[in-house]
């Protein structure tokens, strides 16, 4: 029975290795190339066939996710029509192990002709990409993961990791922000976390629940009934908040003697409750009520007068939690 394990542990450990490798790579021509894509005033184009192709996609995916504006072109394609993508504002950036795939050397010229800045990065600084680039970025590895020393393995986990070095490089240079980084990715989890704030998931207007500070219980819990979210905010006549009244605080009131027929709701709500206010960061809210142990909050305004409220269901369907 083949030892699974072990064949897994030294693949991790030779890719190890070329990853520890690649440091005598981060030198002047790196930098070069870095500058390069800092300046550069168009696009930076992703070129790459097979494997390096694959790994090419995903570098440019993150460039474009961190602030440098990119997009992959597959040579094949290029050569029959894509190049067309290609302007003489743009750095292109070409990926070969070998530094010799006929594919993409054969386009090379037209990238020249146009006048695009060209960065290889390949394996084997004396390849002809290597020589016909601005700058080489090199990427050489010691041995293949493969035992054969055929698949790509620690050749393309080097170039992605290279990849990731630029990316980030000029991820920095650039005073990319968590915001900006927000703004790029709208549709997930993080961009949410950082974009969203309780002003786009409060509930307002007749949503509020909101009741006098002359309601009886009975009164507050109708409204509490009617809203569905489980608390109330008591206001006085200034329309100012002076109390919430919650689930957590009508289970507290049961094994009392309370008449929830004739005493007001003064009697029995929190006073000086947590509040928020509508600019404030849901994933900030969140951390409030986690710290604090409570499931809603009421958002005020600038006067102190209620304008929203929420509770950690809205959190939930708005995909911060």
């Amino acid at each position: 029975m083949k030892n699974f394990k072990q064949l897994a542990n030294q693949v991790i450990e030779i890719e190890q290795q070329a990853i520890k490798e690649l440091l005598q790579y981060v030198d002047n021509s790196f930098e070069l190339a870095c500058q390069l894509m800092f300046d550069c005033q168009g696009r930076i184009i992703v070129i790459g066939m097979g494997k390096s192709g694959h790994i090419g996609g995903k570098i440019a995916a993150t460039l474009a996710s961190t602030g440098s504006p990119s997009f992959f072109v597959h040579p094949g394609e290029a050569s029959h029509g894509d190049l067309g993508m290609i302007t003489s504002e743009d750095v292109v950036l070409t990926i070969s192990n070998s530094g010799e795939t006929g594919e993409v050397l054969a386009i090379i010229p037209v990238i020249k002709r146009l006048g695009a800045k060209l960065i290889s990065m390949t394996g084997n600084p004396s390849s002809t990409l290597a020589k016909l680039a601005d700058t080489h970025v090199c990427i050489k590895v010691s041995k293949e993961a493969c035992p054969l020393g055929l698949t790509p393995t620690s050749s393309t986990t080097a170039a992605l990791v290279m990849g990731d070095a630029i990316a980030v490089a000029l991820l920095n240079a650039r005073g990319f922000t968590a915001n900006d980084f927000a703004l790029s990715h709208p549709g997930g989890s993080l961009g949410k976390q950082l974009l969203l704030r309780l002003k786009d998931i409060m509930h307002t207007g007749q949503r509020l629940p909101i009741v006098s500070k002359s309601a009886l219980i009975k009164e507050a819990l109708i409204e509490m009934s009617l809203k569905g979210l489980g608390m109330t905010a008591v206001v006085d006549n200034n329309n100012q908040l002076i109390g919430l009244f919650t689930d957590g605080d009508l289970r507290r009131i049961l094994d009392e003697k309370i008449n929830i027929h004739q005493d007001v709701i003064t009697s029995v709500m929190t006073q000086s409750p947590t509040i928020a206010t509508a600019d404030m960061l849901a994933a900030q809210a969140l951390k409030i009520m986690e710290d604090k142990k409570i499931n809603g909050l009421i958002i005020v305004n600038e006067n102190n007068n209620p304008v929203g409220a929420m509770n950690m269901h809205d959190l939930l369907s708005s995909g911060v939690l």
